[in-house]
């Protein structure tokens, strides 16, 4: 499966298959595999640079990229770990600014498989796992981390002492795992999801958010109170606000006038405003305004409202904008809907994973499409293209890959492929553009 992903490099397609043969036991949700994994290895997560630790359904790699950049443009040797990999596996990991090497990947990977083999641990557990060995073994003055899924029970929730916390956008997403009944958690489930993602919540850490609903705030903040954490609320303790010529910040120790994201989309600059927040909310790791704005301007996150550039795939349609987006819940394709409002219709090519509501993408651009082509999921299994149709207002045609759907569309308008990050992946791996 693309999860697990492939290698021409002998030694860590090894470890991938190693990791493909894994599987969440059924039944089983805790920390309790992690904590005696990483025992094992010598507790690498103990002994880190500071930490910024981000959750969110909606972007937190994005909040993630801006971090990176802005402490980059400070000067700092940055570890980061975002997920999932669109293209190779080493993305999920960065050393000091460059994607981890094959060799020590692989090093990694089998010291982490070996140490845990009787434990049964997850693809992610594993992941987090190598990536804390990884930041402990090699020196750097701060890590950026991204939350994998929900908060509480992900992998990466066994770090103490963050520099700061943040949750970007809440919404609905992998309702399977976050939405299970328990006892003693939120009923309503947009609050229950942020029970979850405030789970990473540290006594004493600042945990910087986005604005919600008074519900929501209330729930985060109550489970922030239970550890002690010190809350940045969007609304209460910071404000953003966003115009055509930049992003008026302002907290209680001051006011930013940062400008507006060379990333598409007008959620860009919430997602920078927070990592701002974060920072400023924080006293481990000083970055200067003029590194903040450097940042802003200079973080790159692929796959979100991507264009992409001259490739294979581009060549199937001269001449027009061709963007890319991996989106592929509700709030997503909102998002998507924003951006190209007022814009001239365009031709939309999706492929969405069947756990996924196949109206998220596609009915938000009710109105704005020139076409709509249906291909598969890479390796997963997809909605049928009669499923996305019943929340059309036009006829879909089905393909059996992302090339013969471009080959096939009509000779003018721009073109979005959306809808799913392994669509994604495979999208920049034809077009060669790797993620770097």
């Amino acid at each position: 499966m693309r999860d697990f992903a492939i290698s021409d490099n002998p030694r860590v397609q090894a470890q991938l298959d190693r990791l493909g043969r894994l599987s969440l036991p059924q039944g089983r949700i805790g920390l309790e595999t992690i904590h005696a994994l990483l025992a094992r290895l010598g507790n690498p997560e103990r002994d880190l640079p500071p930490v910024f630790h981000v959750a969110g359904t909606n972007g937190k790699g994005s909040t993630c990229a801006y971090l990176r950049a802005m402490l980059e443009a400070e000067g700092c040797t940055v570890h980061a770990a975002t997920k999932p990999h669109l293209v190779r596996y080493n993305e999920r990991i960065r050393i000091a600014g460059t994607l981890i090497g094959d060799d020590l990947l692989a090093d990694l990977l089998k010291d982490v498989l070996d140490a845990g083999a009787d434990l049964a641990p997850s693809f992610f557990e594993v992941t987090a796992a190598a990536t804390f060995l990884a930041f402990h073994r090699i020196p750097a003055d701060v890590c950026v981390i991204e939350v994998g899924l929900g908060g509480r029970f992900d992998a990466t929730n066994v770090l103490d002492g963050q520099a700061a916390c943040g949750i970007a956008t809440l919404g609905i997403d992998h309702e399977a795992f976050l939405l299970v009944p328990e006892d003693g958690v939120p009923g309503d489930p947009l609050c229950r999801i942020a029970f979850e993602k405030a789970g990473i919540a540290r006594p004493g850490v600042p945990l910087a958010t986005q604005t919600y609903s008074a519900e929501v705030t209330k729930t985060v903040l109550e489970q922030a109170m239970k550890v002690g954490a010190r809350t940045a609320i969007r609304g209460l303790d910071w404000f953003a606000e966003v115009g055509g010529d930049g992003i008026a910040y302002r907290d209680r120790h001051g006011e930013l006038t940062l400008p507006l994201p060379a990333l598409a989309g007008s959620h860009q600059a919430d997602n920078a405003a927070l990592a701002a927040a974060m920072l400023r909310h924080q006293t481990q790791v000083a970055v200067s305004a003029a590194a903040m704005a450097h940042g802003i301007r200079s973080a790159r996150w692929p796959a979100r409202l991507q264009l992409l550039g001259d490739g294979p795939l581009t060549a199937l349609v001269p001449g027009r904008r061709v963007w890319l987006d991996g989106g592929h819940n509700a709030d997503a394709g909102l998002a998507i809907a924003r951006h190209f409002s007022g814009a001239p219709p365009f031709h939309l090519v999706t492929g969405m994973l069947s756990s996924k509501d196949p109206a998220a993408i596609v009915a938000p651009l009710r109105g704005q499409l020139l076409s709509l082509s249906v291909v598969p999921a890479p390796g997963h299994e997809a909605h049928s293209p009669d499923a996305i149709a019943a929340h059309a207002d036009l006829p879909v045609r089905a393909f059996g890959d992302i090339t013969a759907a471009l080959g096939a569309l009509p000779p003018a308008g721009d073109v979005l492929i959306a809808g799913s990050l392994y669509l994604a992946g495979e999208v920049l791996r034809l077009n060669r553009e790797i993620p770097d």
